[in-house]
């Protein structure tokens, strides 16, 4: 049994200020939220059904090498198992109403999907343009990467010096330090589902 993992593990049983995640805790937590029983995950993991029970009810100590085949039966790496926040303080599915508008709704709408933003990696739109939109002759351009796709209507894109007109289901993906600009010529408004890392707005 690795000497470290089991006195991290043991102060978490004996100190309730401990920072030591409750491993037993997390492993049911987490079997739970896969949908699998204690007896599929101990067939999936390659071991005995007795061995998730009592891990869960922390009447054992796992190693580090037990632990983790017991996590290949998900799978998921123990930096994960370890960190992952099996109960977000931020919401999963949000409503239309959920989305927040950043540019204003006519002639372009950028509703970013969920109010609150903070703290993300990834910034997700629902972009319309109604037919003369422009995002305007002077390029945008900021750190980062952005892709999208057409979901209905076309749009021109411009990225540095190539310029392609976009029809529903086709997509782009570029740097986003490379100057930009998206115009709809077309008669019908566009709509395109984007996103971009990290976010700029």
């Amino acid at each position: 049994m690795d000497k470290d993992f089991r006195i991290a593990h043991g102060q978490k049983q004996a100190e309730a200020k401990t920072e030591a995640p409750d491993i037993g805790r997390r492993l049911r937590e987490l079997r739970k939220m896969y949908g699998f029983s204690q007896r599929e995950l101990a067939k999936r993991a390659g071991v005995t059904n007795g061995t998730i029970s009592l891990i869960e009810q922390e009447r054992i100590s796992p190693s580090i090498g037990s632990m983790k085949k017991v996590l290949d039966g998900f799978p998921i790496s123990m930096t994960d198992f370890l960190t992952l926040d099996m109960q977000p303080n931020r919401p999963i599915f949000y409503s239309d109403k959920d989305q927040k508008e950043i540019a204003g709704g006519d002639p372009i709408s950028f509703k970013l999907v969920g109010k609150d933003t903070r703290n993300r990696a990834i910034q997700m739109m629902h972009e319309k343009y109604q037919p003369g939109a422009d995002t305007g002759e002077e390029m945008l351009a900021h750190s980062g990467e952005e892709c999208g796709i057409v979901v209905s209507g076309e749009i021109v894109l411009t990225v540095g010096g190539e310029t392609r007109l976009l029809q529903p289901g086709e997509s782009y993906y570029f740097d986003s330090r490379l100057p930009h600009r998206f115009r709809n010529l077309g008669t019908e408004e566009c709509v395109i589902v984007s996103s971009c890392t990290p976010p700029s707005f």
